[in-house]
């Protein structure tokens, strides 16, 4: 079975500036994710952390953020809370051809975000 991880790490209030910024929310964020965010109130904890996990997805598929558009890769969550992802266009791809599917861990304090991904084949 091969398994690869990505971890990111990133300060709350550097996506907080991000926020500010026109266009930031709709060029990173897919459209089902702003909606779940949307409905959260847009947390900048929450929107941190699933910046992170986007930045994990390329470190764990081992291209980095280069090889895809950041709104492919949606940080979604089921009843539990439990964050996934909806992969599409090159994201997917990418993880099909590869054959891998992910696990995600999220986690954040008042002033950082993190996120774990584990991408496994078997």
């Amino acid at each position: 079975m091969l398994v690869t991880t990505g971890v990111d790490l990133v300060e709350i209030s550097r996506i907080k500036k991000s926020m500010a910024k026109k266009g930031f929310i709709e060029r990173v964020f897919g459209p089902s994710e702003r909606v779940y965010l949307g409905r959260k109130g847009m947390p900048v904890q929450s929107v941190a952390a699933a910046f992170c996990a986007k930045e994990a997805f390329g470190k764990a598929l081992g291209c980095g953020i280069s090889g895809f558009g950041m709104r492919e890769v949606e940080v979604m969550h089921d009843e539990q809370g439990r964050p996934y992802f909806k992969l599409s266009g090159r994201a997917k791809q990418l993880a099909d051809i590869r054959n891998l599917s992910f696990e995600v861990s999220l986690t954040h304090t008042k002033s950082y975000a993190m996120a774990v991904v584990v991408a496994y084949k078997s």
